[in-house]
């Protein structure tokens, strides 16, 4: 996933990671230079559709103005905070 809006130096990705491993969901969160966060998410459908609704909401002073989501493959065995892109 792709998002877009204030999402970036208001905790976002710490939101999301948090989070993630709430509901033990897999993949990565990283911030991307343009000033969106770009996300891949694993695991559970219910966890991952819990994990999209926190995405849209997000921490307290993110405004997210939309998420693109697309599919993706890979195997990951934990969720990752990686380094901006």
């Amino acid at each position: 996933m792709i998002v877009t809006g204030t999402v970036q130096g208001v905790g976002y990705r710490q939101f999301l990671y948090a989070n993630a491993l709430e509901l033990n969901c897999t993949g990565w969160i990283r911030n991307r230079a343009d000033g969106t966060v770009e996300a891949v998410v694993g695991g559970a459908a219910d966890a991952v559709a819990q994990l999209l609704e926190l995405a849209r909401r997000g921490p307290r002073h993110a405004r997210v103005q939309a998420i693109a989501i697309t599919a993706s493959e890979g195997c990951y065995t934990q969720f990752e905070i990686r380094p901006t892109a």
